[in-house]
């Protein structure tokens, strides 16, 4: 059996370096990047207004934060940015600064990887494949008890695809703010929900200020090197203490206007959407006839697959396919998942038949 890799999905670089493959030729499934690329009006703005990069950014982002204000609904005032989701969830984590955590799992390992160099102890509370990866809301709320400090989950989940819808969050907030904890939200991929309107939790943030919702611009926009992230919290203490940790001008001048722009481009918005909606139709309708295939309906542009024989690992299916220039997400790697598992994210028709074709070469 093959050894899985510890790496994150998407890094091409580490690809070509250990199996040779030039990155440009990897097509790669494991990201979760949108595959119709970087807005092209933004595109074109960010090439006229290059000299912009002669001028400090805005400290307060006033034009940004109105932006983002007018595509999720959030108040201006409640609206933070910063160099990515990732320096938003390193800075929630240490300025909430909880002697214990809890993550729901599994989940992106940067979570723990914060919680441990702030010196936090964490547990697990695992979504079950028992319950399709479901969350079980009374057990969760069973599981936070008084000496947690903070609950982090990503919503939809990566690598399940599942999602929390609002009242749940309601039931889980309002518990979490009787018991003094802190929620942070990771909503990297909600935006290729089709019932995105029914599992945000950013109009929760008037009602709750124990939370914090985090997105980003690297997977919906196909921006992972512009770094921008922002986050919503009606917590006016929390804002105040990130103004002292964070630095001023985190957001470089070039993402802050590229931000002002794609969040207002709804035809980018409406095209992505309804590309993920039909792919996933088709992978669903595809994988349907398959015998040792499960897969779980996703909230999200990646699909989780089970394994459902014992003839092939993940770790196998990855270094096969890698061979053919396809990177696929072998899933062992996340926490309550085993060599049975894979992820994949949807790219070009074309590149999503031909995957799913050799895949079925190898499982069925």
């Amino acid at each position: 059996m093959k050894k899985p890799y510890t790496v994150h999905g998407g890094d091409l670089d580490w690809a070509e370096k250990t199996f040779g493959i030039p990155k440009n030729e990897i097509l790669d499934f494991s990201g979760n990047v949108n595959p119709l690329g970087f807005p092209e009006k933004a595109k074109k703005l960010l090439a006229e207004n290059i000299d912009l990069v002669s001028v400090y950014p805005d400290k307060n982002y006033e034009k940004l934060r109105e932006s983002i204000g007018e595509y999720t609904g959030a108040k201006m005032e409640n609206i933070t940015v910063g160099n990515g989701s990732t320096e938003l969830i390193s800075s929630y984590i240490k300025c909430a600064n909880a002697k214990k955590a809890v993550i729901l799992g599994p989940a992106y390992s940067e979570y723990e990887r914060e919680l441990k160099i702030a010196g936090s102890s964490y547990e697990y509370f695992p979504l079950k494949e028992e319950d399709d990866f479901k969350i079980d809301v009374d057990g969760l709320l069973d599981f936070l008890k008084p000496d947690v400090g903070l609950f982090i989950a990503c919503n939809p989940n990566n690598p399940t695809g599942t999602a929390i819808n609002k009242e749940q969050m309601r039931r889980i907030l309002a518990h979490c703010k009787s018991s003094g904890i802190r929620v942070m939200i990771d909503e990297t991929y909600i935006e290729f929900s089709e019932n995105l309107d029914n599992i945000t939790s950013i109009p929760l943030a008037d009602e709750f200020d124990n939370l914090f919702v985090i997105r980003g611009i690297s997977k919906f926009f196909a921006a992972p090197g512009i770094r921008l992230g922002y986050g919503i919290c009606s917590n006016k203490q929390f804002f105040e203490e990130l103004k002292e940790k964070k630095d001023p001008w985190s957001v470089n001048i070039l993402a802050a206007f590229a931000g002002e722009n794609i969040f207002r481009d709804k035809e980018f918005i409406a095209k992505t959407k309804k590309f993920v909606a039909d792919e996933k139709k088709k992978a669903y309708a595809e994988l349907s006839t398959w015998k040792n295939i499960k897969f779980y309906e996703t909230q999200s542009n990646f699909v989780l697959l089970k394994l459902l024989t014992d003839k092939i690992t993940s770790g196998e299916i990855f270094h096969i396919l890698i061979k053919k220039k396809m990177f696929v997400r072998d899933a062992s790697t996340f926490t309550f998942l085993d060599d049975t598992f894979l992820r994949f994210s949807f790219l070009k028709p074309e590149d999503n038949e031909n995957f799913l074709r050799e895949l079925k070469k190898l499982v069925e």
